[in-house]
């Protein structure tokens, strides 16, 4: 009797308390998506802590496991919706698809990534303790599993919105983006609280910026230069429209416009071509690489470029349906060697989740036509360049940190090449040089990037772009790179650190909540 007393003015108070719902979810939502201005190109950083801080109060009142569900989903939404709206631009204008569609497709988008926040609140909000640490903790959980989880779509994460602010991306090195992201989201939660008159948990967000902050003004060099003479580098920028880059037809006059640009920088030490700037597959563009190998060759100069590779050596007839190929990065020409597969392929873009079952409908229009990239081995050697170990990654798999920081051990610099034309004016190309920043901070190597659009840059070992290129223009970007050896703590420990810790935020958490509900039972 007594208990059900409890629960029924528990109830009562709950719903007495509680605004409206379509006004929580209104907020919410804006509360998403206003986390869009903090990352590149806007930078406004601050709403990094105002965007959570604000879902995190929705969350605190008293509600139920699906109120809290709903809040957390409308908040997803919104920071998808609109962070990841640079979609709508490969979805309507490069796929034909009707504006009605294309909108539909990015409200489902952003129905589905919403889910992550939408499990965060419920956990939060029935499983753990409603407090700063268990909201950093399942934040930064939801994060990482973006990574892994059906396929992953890592974007999006707070700890790219402090990529160049110093005095908290410090702690890249040490332990990651999620180190950032953990600290910036126990900041924002705490700040909630201390207007609750709260203040215990802000002691202790004060004590971690204390530690980031030292690490800024120390500035200690994880890694070291290796002593060898900078490499000169020319990053050839094609500017081939998305609509064309593929044709038949004009895949020659591609080819022309890359040894065009080129032909002024054969003599530097290192020229790059980007992702997939020869568009074809290597035994069709034979001849067309042997002229530029010999050029490579007679000018004292290393050529990497990107290319579909087709490995006809490994087709088995009996049991493959078609040769496997791959998107791929090549290093030829002087004291050059190497083939880089691509490890992370993009859904739908480079491979058909499932591709098997089309199999099962053969009436099915294009379905047998509809062929995959093949994923390259996570055990690749680093491409060789004139006595240096290049880790490589190709586009979007840049934004997988354990993937990017696996390549990078044992290198003395790193290279991305990519295509973001697909993606037009939007803000996606450059939240993703946003991510190269982070990856080269993380790893403390130097970062040369080539693409067919932009941003193509020069990056440092500290995150600051050297160099860069202009975007939407058919240009070269010169620079010198430098070479480092030694590991940082991220690349020595990855991702394990700031996981333990937050495994063990979370179970002192839902083992501490019990506790309490035992007593006040009791």
């Amino acid at each position: 009797m007594r208990l059900s007393t409890i629960n029924l003015q528990k109830r009562l108070s709950t719903h007495s308390n509680q605004l409206p719902l379509w006004f929580t979810l209104v907020a919410a939502w804006l509360a998403g998506a206003i986390f869009l201005f903090a990352l590149a190109p806007h930078g406004f950083w601050p709403l990094a802590i105002v965007s959570p801080a604000i879902l995190y109060a929705l969350l605190v009142p008293n509600m139920s496991g699906r109120r809290a569900f709903i809040i957390g989903e409308a908040y997803g939404m919104g920071l998808w919706c609109v962070g990841g709206f640079w979609l709508y631009t490969a979805i309507h204008d490069y796929s034909d698809t009707p504006t009605w569609l294309a909108l539909i497709m990015i409200g489902l988008m952003g129905l589905g990534m919403g889910l992550f926040h939408g499990f965060l609140a419920l956990v939060f909000n029935r499983m753990v303790g409603k407090q700063p640490f268990s909201f950093a903790a399942l934040w930064v959980l939801q994060e990482w599993l973006k990574t892994w989880l059906f396929t992953g779509f890592p974007w999006l994460f707070v700890g790219y919105a402090f990529t160049e602010e110093y005095w908290l991306s410090s702690l890249a090195p040490v332990a990651g983006v999620f180190a950032v992201s953990f600290v910036a989201i126990l900041l924002a939660a705490s700040l909630v609280e201390l207007l609750l008159r709260r203040s215990s948990y802000a002691v202790v967000s004060v004590l971690l910026l204390a530690i980031s902050t030292s690490l800024w003004l120390v500035n200690p060099q994880w890694t070291k230069p290796k002593g060898t003479p900078d490499l000169s580098v020319s990053l050839i920028q094609g500017n081939i429209s998305q609509d064309i880059k593929w044709l038949t037809q004009y895949q020659v006059e591609t080819l022309k416009i890359y040894a065009k640009l080129t032909r002024t920088e054969w003599g530097r030490d290192v020229v790059v071509w980007p992702e997939s700037s020869i568009p074809m597959f290597q035994d069709e563009a034979a001849g067309f690489i042997s002229e530029m190998i010999e050029m490579a060759n007679a000018t004292n100069t290393t050529w990497i470029t990107g290319i579909p590779y087709k490995d006809k050596a490994a087709f088995n007839a009996s049991t493959d349906k078609y040769p496997p190929f791959y998107n791929s990065v090549i290093a030829r020409g002087v004291e050059a060697e190497g083939l880089y597969k691509k490890q992370r392929l993009v859904p739908f873009g480079e491979y058909i989740p499932f591709e098997g079952v089309l199999d099962i409908f053969p009436s099915l229009a294009g379905s047998q036509d509809i062929k995959s990239y093949s994923r390259g081995s996570d055990q690749q050697s680093p491409l060789k360049v004139r006595e240096h170990n290049i880790g490589t990654a190709i586009c979007y798999e840049v934004a997988y940190p354990d993937t990017t920081r696996k390549n990078a051990i044992d290198t003395d610099f790193l290279l991305t090449v990519s295509n973001d034309a697909w993606f037009g004016t939007s803000a996606g190309p450059l939240q993703h040089l946003q991510m190269v920043q982070m990856r080269a901070l993380e790893n403390g190597r130097w970062f040369i990037r080539a693409t067919n659009t932009g941003v193509t840059a020069i990056i440092n070992h500290k995150g600051r772009i050297v160099e860069r290129a202009p975007q939407f223009e058919r240009t070269v970007l010169r620079g010198e790179i430098q070479a480092r050896v030694g590991n940082t703590p991220f690349m020595l420990m990855g991702n394990y650190p700031i996981l333990i810790i937050i495994t063990l935020l979370l179970l002192l958490s839902y083992f501490g909540k019990g506790l309490t509900t035992l007593r006040r039972r009791g």
